[in-house]
């Protein structure tokens, strides 16, 4: 696992490459840097990146089973 500091060297040093837009689970669009894996929220009424995301969003992460009450 890399230290915080080192990832952030990393990415300030990257020659960003980024993916096609994807919208996540929770209807957020974002795209990812496929150099260093960096998430950045994106806006498609401009087209445009607006800010670096702290966590990516993980599209494994959602459950598609519903809930039950128990």
């Amino acid at each position: 696992m890399t230290s915080p500091l080192l990832t952030r060297l990393l990415e300030m040093f990257c020659r960003h490459e980024f993916s096609w837009p994807h919208t996540g689970a929770q209807g957020q669009d974002y795209q990812v840097c496929l150099n260093c894996g960096t998430a950045y929220e994106f806006d498609c009424a401009t087209m445009r990146r607006t800010r670096r995301l702290a966590v990516p969003p993980d599209p494994r992460s959602v459950s598609l089973r519903p809930s039950t009450p128990v």
